[in-house]
């Protein structure tokens, strides 16, 4: 779900290849568009929305747009109570008559509703002449253990070092994402997103001899394009088509469509997703590398999930989710998604509790885990390099076996609208 790239790419010049970033797994990450359904008793209904341009966070290598759509209530008169009252007593003297009322009143208080925004929306874009900004902060972790098989011996001692050594993979990822849109009408708003990574990638070896290779990679590595269409906004359903350009550095060029739909149920919308991305790629081979830079022990392990790719991919998604208004100030999203990530496929939930005290701010918390994913169990090419024992260019001295694959992120939005 998803999406920004989950896994580090390293290009490789010595034999033409020059590796990519893991596939996304769909983000996420991953506000936009007007939903009209009204608060249990509101009746009065009106369209709004905003969006929110999102990469999801997750181990796919590309993040998609994920939309945050508003939800609305028209402002509600409660003021009016209901009363009952009983039959009037009177009591009688030969001089006064007296007439005693009491007044029952059996009563529905209930506060009148502002409107309201719901910020955290999947279907969320702004109107003409408003905009829209989600600062993500976000923390992805992604990791598999694997088990080698060496089938070429090294070019010193002429033996298979390496065979069967067990080793993990393993990254942690900061990253802070802004994405601003601005609508342009009260159905088609602009959208930019740009993002900058803390990460850290790890090779820890089963055995103690063996120094732990680390590495890591602060820049700003991701901004984009695009635009959405809210094409569907009444009563009963709502929805939207996005397109963006998304740039990751050194890597490739993304190229998104996203089409989202939503039905919707008293205060909640159910909705279905599907996104795909046309990647075209800086290199002909993509996957996960360290390099132990230190100069008396120089090694650098790299392991690719594709050689020899064409210079485009295409990747896919498709996923259910629902919003819900739980009440004035508080909201939840739950989504579902399957993935086709060209070497691997993923399926990935994500949940989300949001909190809006007004109409312009609201915090979003979020949490998106694997729970199930293809590359356990597959085998995966090994290129090595150590010129200490022989191996002074990048080789392919064997394979990889997967396993224990495992992927989740959490984040925080601060979302605005104004």
């Amino acid at each position: 779900m998803k999406k920004q790239m989950s896994l580090f790419v390293w290009a490789v010049a010595l034999f033409g290849m020059s590796p990519v970033l893991a596939a996304p797994n769909g983000g996420t990450r991953a506000a936009s568009s007007a939903d009209l359904t009204g608060m249990p008793a509101t009746r009065t209904r009106e369209n709004v929305n905003y969006q929110k341009y999102e990469t999801r966070t997750t181990n796919r290598t590309y993040n998609a747009g994920d939309g945050k759509n508003i939800y609305y209530t028209a402002p509600q008169n409660r003021s009016a109570l209901y009363k009952n009252y009983d039959a009037a007593r009177t009591s009688s003297t030969m001089t006064t008559t007296q007439t005693t009322v009491r007044t029952t009143r059996a009563e529905t208080v209930r506060r009148e509703m502002k409107r309201k925004y719901y910020l955290a929306h999947p279907f969320f874009q702004p109107l003409k002449g408003k905009f829209g900004s989600v600062t993500d902060f976000s923390y992805l972790t992604n990791s598999y253990k694997f088990d080698i098989h060496q089938t070429v011996p090294d070019a010193v001692s002429n033996q298979l070092l390496f065979d069967w050594l067990k080793s993990k993979w393993n990254m942690n990822q900061f990253s802070v994402q802004e994405d601003f849109s601005y609508g342009i009408t009260d159905t088609v708003a602009l959208m930019a997103m740009l993002r900058y990574d803390f990460s850290e990638y790890k090779f820890k070896w089963d055995d103690p001899l063996i120094p732990d290779d680390k590495d890591d990679d602060n820049d700003l590595n991701l901004y984009g394009i695009g635009a959405r269409w809210r094409f569907i906004d009444n009563d009963k359903w709502i929805a939207n088509v996005s397109g963006y350009f998304q740039h990751q550095k050194d890597i490739a060029n993304n190229f998104i469509l996203e089409l989202k739909g939503g039905y919707k149920v008293g205060s909640s919308t159910i909705y279905g997703l599907a996104r795909g991305w046309y990647v075209n790629f800086d290199g002909n081979t993509y996957g996960n590398a360290v390099e132990n830079k230190d100069k008396d022990n120089y090694a650098m392990t790299y392991i690719a999930y594709k050689t020899n790719v064409d210079d485009n991919i295409f990747y896919a998604e498709g996923g259910l989710g629902v919003f819900t208004v739980l009440d004035e100030d508080w909201t939840l999203n739950l989504e579902g998604v399957f993935g086709y990530y060209d070497w691997h496929n993923q399926a990935a939930v994500r949940g989300a509790i949001g909190w809006q005290p007004n109409d312009w701010f609201a915090l979003n918390l979020y949490a998106e885990t694997a729970f199930y994913d293809s590359a356990n169990d597959k085998h995966l090419s090994l290129y090595f390099m150590e010129p200490a024992v022989g191996f002074n260019s990048l080789t392919n001295i064997g394979s990889v076996k997967l396993k224990d694959y495992a992927e989740t992120s959490i984040g925080l939005q601060a979302i605005f609208y104004f």
